[in-house]
C-alpha cells in the first residue's frame, strides 16, 4: 500500500497530540493524578509532559525531524510505564488494568524506538528535505 507508512505515522502519533492537549487543557485533574502517584513539582511535569508529547507527536506525525520527535516520545513512555502505571504495587483490583498501561507504553516506546532507527519514511517533510539536496542545482 503506497500510503501505509504515513497513516501509520499518523495513527501512532494522534493519541500523543491529543493526549498533550489533554495534559494541557485538564491541567489540574491530570497534575493532580500526577501528584497522587508521587511525582514531585506535578504541575510543572505535567505541563513539560504535555508539550514534549506535542512536539513528539507532531514531529512524527509530520514526518519532520521525526527521529528526534520518536525519541521525545521514548523519553516519555519509559518512565511513564514505571512511574504512573507500576502494577506490582498498587491492589489487585487496578493491577490489571495498570499493567495493560504499562505494557501499551512499552510496546509504543518500542514503536517510537522503530522510527528513531528507520526515520520517517515516505510521504514525509524529512524525505522531501533529502530530495531537495540531492536534486542538482541549476543555474
Amino acid at each position: 500500500m503506497k500510503y501505509a507508512v504515513l497513516i501509520g505515522r499518523f495513527l501512532f502519533s494522534l493519541p500523543f497530540v491529543l493526549f498533550g492537549l489533554n495534559h494541557l487543557m485538564k491541567l489540574d485533574a491530570m497534575s493532580g493524578y500526577a501528584a497522587s502517584k508521587g511525582v514531585p513539582a506535578a504541575t510543572f511535569v505535567t505541563i513539560v509532559t504535555g508539550l514534549l508529547i506535542i512536539a513528539g507527536g507532531l514531529s512524527v506525525m509530520l514526518g519532520y525531524k521525526a527521529r528526534i520527535g520518536a525519541w521525545l516520545l521514548v523519553v516519555f513512555l519509559v518512565p511513564t510505564a514505571f512511574i504512573m502505571h507500576n502494577f506490582w504495587g498498587v491492589e489487585e483490583a487496578m493491577a490489571q488494568n495498570e499493567m495493560a498501561h504499562f505494557f501499551k507504553d512499552l510496546a509504543l516506546a518500542g514503536g517510537a524506538l522503530l522510527i528513531t532507527h528507520f526515520g520517517s519514511g515516505p510521504h514525509s517533510l524529512d524525505q522531501r528535505r533529502a530530495e531537495s539536496t540531492e536534486a542538482p542545482q541549476t543555474a
